[in-house]
């Protein structure tokens, strides 16, 4: 194993690319700052740490990331493997047990023939081939020398994380289990709110007081993963139309549907700990605990996590990076994961498979692949390396970023099921361009 290639992040990203060029006969120096230097948002030293939810959302192919999933298992991602065998209910989603799943993603990289783990701060690019996946809490050197590099300022935004409570402190006298219209049975807790119990929620979210940005920074968040202030900022029923909807829901003791609910998912294997969904927030800690504790249900929960509020960066990288995730100024330097302004944890680790094929096809002396841009892989890669696109933002995959369906008019659930055949067949031959690198080594 002569061939080495350098990985600078430890998170979903850089454990896939990892485990790519382990399997293609590479050698990999993966370089993680943890814990010699902590984040905002880390607790632990393990790799592929999930910071936020712990939810990979839907496993159904009628979504985009559903579909994703699929292809992933197709091209063997290591980020699946982990994740389905760490699996916990989640209704038609696909939620992991938080810590299990960074404890196997740790000791399956560290097991790897070949990939070396150096727990040190990367403060400058590596030369030979290189992968950057640092991660959208990259460190301020590493930002500067990329800054450097490419000779443009960064785009950031604000990501928040919600709360966790433990099960046991949660009064299920008034709340009920369940799942929206029936799928998964009983796998969220709900907490139900009348019309006069929500809209005191959402005056207490407005007054809370808040975590104050410094002067410098401005507030930039993504849509996807709005603070739950900004979001009943925006109006009064925002809440009830988004995470406190109460769609599918029917309270078993008066079976009627709430006017709004909060609800809760398992965050652990053990089921101890529930994470309250679409609450992430900039509240300040204690105005947390005295808001989320007059929810009914709550009003004694224990938080082992407060939601809090971090800088995550990324890059312009429609000018900045080509389809195989090659840098547009340095051939032999690779970028991937939430960097590149791909938003969410199977999207940043399908960028890091790319990366980890195409940097193992480099440094063995082979062209990089491109991925059909039919498949949801493709279509987001396609969406974020396209030039000439303005007001970058990152984006999750999504049907919307598909090419049309030749010669056949079709809507909804069955428009997006005709999308996903059409990917796994267009696969098909890149997954086995990209298998062809393993079976050499082997």
């Amino acid at each position: 194993m002569t061939e080495r290639v350098t990985v600078v992040g430890g998170g979903l990203a850089g454990c896939e690319a990892a485990w790519q060029l382990a399997r293609r006969g590479v050698g990999v120096d993966l370089y993680e700052m943890r814990p010699l230097r902590g984040t905002d948002a880390h607790q632990t030293d393990m790799l592929a740490e999930l910071v936020c939810s712990n939810s990979f959302r839907s496993a159904e192919r009628t979504t985009a990331i559903g579909l994703l999933k699929e292809e992933m298992r197709a091209l063997d991602s290591l980020v699946m493997r982990i994740a389905d065998e760490h699996r916990v209910p989640a209704g038609g989603s696909l939620a992991v047990d938080r810590e299990g799943f960074a404890r196997g993603m740790t000791e399956a990289v560290a097991a790897l023939p070949g990939v070396v783990i150096h727990r040190q701060e990367v403060t400058s690019l590596p030369d030979g081939v290189t992968v950057i996946a640092s991660g959208p809490l990259t460190s301020v050197p590493l930002t500067a020398a990329l800054r450097a590099l490419f000779g443009e300022d960064y785009l950031y935004f604000y990501d928040a994380i919600a709360p966790i409570v433990t099960f046991e402190s949660i009064d299920m006298t008034r709340a009920f289990r369940a799942s929206r219209y029936g799928k998964g049975g009983d796998d969220y807790v709900n907490c139900p709110l009348d019309r006069e119990g929500y809209e005191r929620l959402v005056e207490d979210i407005l007054a809370a007081e808040k975590v104050a940005l410094r002067s410098f920074e401005r507030c930039v968040h993504f849509e996807g993963c709005l603070p739950i202030e900004e979001m009943a900022r925006r109006g009064r029923d925002t809440l009830a139309f988004g995470p406190l909807k109460p769609v599918g829901l029917a309270d078993p003791r008066t079976g009627r549907r709430p006017h709004a609910v909060v609800q809760l998912r398992q965050d652990d294997r053990n089921a101890t700990l529930f994470n309250m969904v679409g609450f992430q927030t900039k509240m300040t800690y204690p105005e947390q605990r005295r808001v989320f504790r007059t929810i009914p249900g709550l009003e004694h929960a224990e938080f082992v996590r407060l939601g809090s509020l971090h800088r995550n960066t990324f890059i312009n990288a429609p000018a900045l990076l080509r389809p195989t995730l090659q840098t547009r100024v340095r051939d032999d330097l690779l970028l991937a994961g939430q960097l590149i302004g791909v938003e969410g944890y199977l999207e940043s680790a399908s960028a890091g498979y790319l990366a980890g094929v195409n940097a193992a096809r480099l440094a063995l002396g082979r062209l990089p692949l491109t991925v059909p841009p039919t498949t949801a892989l493709g279509a987001l890669v396609g969406y974020v390396t396209q030039p000439g696109r303005s007001e970058f933002q990152p984006v999750n995959a999504n049907y919307g970023l598909f090419p049309p369906l030749e010669g056949r008019r079709l809507k909804g659930a069955e428009k997006k099921l005709a999308h996903a055949e059409r990917a796994l067949n267009d696969l098909g031959a890149f997954g086995a361009a990209a298998a062809s690198d393993v079976s050499r080594a082997a």
